[in-house]
Order: C-alpha cells, then sequence, then structure tokens
C-alpha cells in the first residue's frame, strides 16, 4: 500500500461514515487488502487497479460515493476516523513484530 497521507485517513473515514457501525472495521480492514493488491497492481503493470485505485487508501475511497465530511465535533465521525487510526496503527506493530514479513 501506499504511503499513507492526512487525505487518505479523511477518505477512509469518510467511507466509513456511510456505513451502518456494525460493519466500519470490516470494512477498514477491506480496504487495507483492497489497498496493497492495488498497490501491487500497480507495481507489476504500472498502471492503477481497474476497481481499487492506485494503491492509496483515498484513490480506492473515492471510488465510492463519499458523504461531504462531517466536523470534528460529531461524535460519530470521530469513531471512523480513531477506526482508521487505530487500524493502520495495528497494522504497523504487526509488521513490526519480529517474524513477520512487510
Amino acid at each position: 500500500m501506499r504511503p499513507v497521507l492526512p487525505g487518505d485517513a479523511v477518505a477512509a473515514a469518510r467511507a466509513l461514515y456511510a456505513r451502518p457501525s456494525t460493519e466500519r472495521q470490516a470494512a477498514m480492514s477491506l480496504m487495507l487488502v483492497h489497498a496493497e493488491a492495488a498497490d501491487a497492481y500497480r507495481k507489476r503493470f504500472g498502471r492503477a487497479h481497474p476497481v481499487w485505485g492506485n494503491g492509496s487508501l483515498m484513490a480506492l475511497a473515492q471510488r465510492e460515493a463519499l458523504p461531504p465530511e462531517p466536523s470534528l465535533d460529531d461524535p460519530d465521525y470521530c469513531r471512523c476516523l480513531a477506526i482508521v487510526f487505530g487500524t493502520l496503527a495495528d497494522r504497523r506493530d504487526v509488521r513490526a513484530t519480529p517474524g513477520n514479513h512487510p
């Protein structure tokens, strides 16, 4: 997956915000799988994946109808951002564990 920038996190959170809260964690995990696969496709074929984009979370999320970005006083949106950041942090922790591969 391409490096995650602030806009990627916002786009992913907006995609989660459009989903029922019970689906958000699984949707975020699937976004990471698809972004990884899209990035591998981009590296191998030199172009974006036709469905999942160029390997960035933003490219993947923007393929959905995203709601406008809520303000940070919306607790539900804050929970979506927390899912994004928590999942990314957990992913980095797993990769940093000896014996795991990047």
